[in-house]
């Protein structure tokens, strides 16, 4: 059982799907950095500077001081936040588009499939045309 096991991890398969796994989550928080720091802060300049994340529609406020007793926290729906998330979502799409576009021109195309030739019944015909003759 345990060759099995060890003949299992050491296809090419699982390795390949673990280094995936790994450069995925890399490459996941390079671009959620690139869009939480560099991205989202331009996009709350160009409206006006304003933070989405701090957008909300208070629906009750709080009430008593936090950590004592009664203490209510808010209750409000974070509107902004759900708008951070769409456009954070936009993003990382668009990047992961540029991404694998521009893998796809790194492969190579594969060669085009030899010229067949005339077929046995073709080279026959023939033979049997230059026979005549």
């Amino acid at each position: 059982m345990l060759k099995e096991f060890k003949n299992f991890i050491m296809t090419g398969n699982v390795i390949d799907f673990a280094v995936a796994v790994i450069m995925a989550g890399a490459i996941g928080l390079v671009i959620n950095g690139f869009v939480a720091d560099i991205i989202m802060p331009i996009v709350g300049e160009f409206a006006g500077g304003v933070d989405f994340a701090n957008l909300k529609y208070v629906l009750t406020e709080a009430s008593g001081v936090e950590g004592e007793a009664g203490y209510v926290a808010e209750n409000a729906v974070r509107w902004g936040a759900w708008v951070n998330t769409i456009v954070n979502l936009l993003i990382v799409g668009f990047v992961m588009f540029i991404i694998v576009k521009a893998y796809n021109k790194t492969k190579t195309p594969p060669p085009p499939p030899a010229p067949s030739g005339p077929s046995q019944e073709e080279l026959l015909t023939q033979i049997r045309d230059l026979l005549k003759k």
